[in-house]
């Protein structure tokens, strides 16, 4: 029943952020002050007591930190805690597929966060990385919102730089609240910046759920966005048709191979992939958008239009824009 209490008591959290949006946003230093005493040390442990890995966490219910699974995914036991501290912690929940674990630790000290949306988020916003690099004090990083990938909710691209051994901490918007749970993704030398959203943590239920096999949505995601980063167009065209083949019902794998084949001015076959995207999520506002640039770099302009009012219900801003690319002034 306590569990349950906890869970209940995180999805009201997130419920009650869209409530309690502050006038603006803090300085730095007093979103550092803010959130520091909610971000740990997390240490995962073999049979033998001896220091496997260790990451960062946050506190987001008394006794009860988030972190990234594979920061804990080889322990046998683990601790939490800050500077010199160490907490016993016991795993209460695991999701392989969004790399969000949660850890019970009833005598870790500290308040706990407050909860912000990520699906609130916009490109642009400010927004504070705070992790323990490497098991060391608290460091903060500042930066913005570079993108928003896939969603509702999106995972979160940002600036903020993430140092090795910080991930599982925080990502906290200008009011300090928790925004997402930071990750580093390293390939061939390329390394990228993201978060987790927050909303995922109201998600994820008690007990184990491991990775059964395969790549995990979001490492599809964070590799695919590396190679538009790269502008890799090639390699994300063949990135996106192995991630449709393996999730077909994936609007985001769609709109990623949209993305390839439009830059390799393929454009009917870009068509066809946003069509795919948005059958699966009729709400995705930037399939809607490229769905009608691409009908319009192929002088379908009713069908482009057909897209500007179907974009008109989800983002008003973003179909005016659609609007005057199809029919400049």
């Amino acid at each position: 029943m306590a569990r349950r209490a906890v869970h209940r008591a995180i999805c009201a959290a997130v419920f009650l952020a869209v409530l309690s949006v502050p006038a603006h946003a803090l300085p730095p230093d007093q979103v550092f002050k803010a959130v520091k005493d909610a971000v740990v040390v997390v240490r995962s442990l073999d049979t033998q007591g001896r220091l496997i890995s260790q990451g960062s966490g946050v506190l987001i219910s008394p006794g009860r930190v988030a972190t990234n699974c594979h920061v804990v995914r080889r322990g046998n036991s683990y601790q939490v805690g800050r500077g010199e501290e160490r907490v016993a912690a016991t795993l209460y929940a695991e999701d392989g597929e969004k790399d969000i674990c949660l850890l019970d630790a009833a005598d870790i000290r500290g308040e706990p966060t407050q909860l912000g949306l990520a699906a609130q988020l916009k490109v642009g916003d400010p927004v504070y990385a705070v992790g323990a690099p490497r098991g060391l004090e608290l460091s903060l990083s500042d930066g913005i919102v570079s993108q928003l990938r896939g969603g509702p909710p999106p995972l979160i691209q940002t600036t903020a730089a993430i140092s090795p051994g910080s991930s599982g901490g925080g990502l906290f918007d200008g009011d300090g609240r928790l925004v997402g749970l930071t990750t580093l993704y390293v390939r061939g030398g390329q390394s990228l910046n993201f978060a987790m959203p927050v909303e995922w943590i109201a998600e994820i239920k008690p007990g184990r759920k491991p990775v059964t096999g395969g790549r995990t949505q979001t490492v599809w995601l964070k590799h695919a966005t590396l190679l538009e980063n790269s502008k890799d167009w090639q390699g994300l065209l063949d990135w996106c048709r192995k991630w449709t083949n393996s999730e077909p019902e994936n609007a985001n794998a769609w709109f990623g191979l949209g993305v390839a084949y439009g830059k390799l001015t393929r454009y009917q076959d870009a068509i066809d992939a946003f069509r795919q995207a948005v059958r699966v999520n009729p709400t995705y506002a930037r399939a809607w958008y490229n769905l009608g640039v691409a009908y319009g770099k192929t002088g379908n302009r009713t069908s482009a239009l057909d897209s500007v009012q179907a974009l008109r219900q989800l983002d008003p801003a973003s179909a005016d824009k659609l609007f005057n690319v199809i029919v400049p002034r």
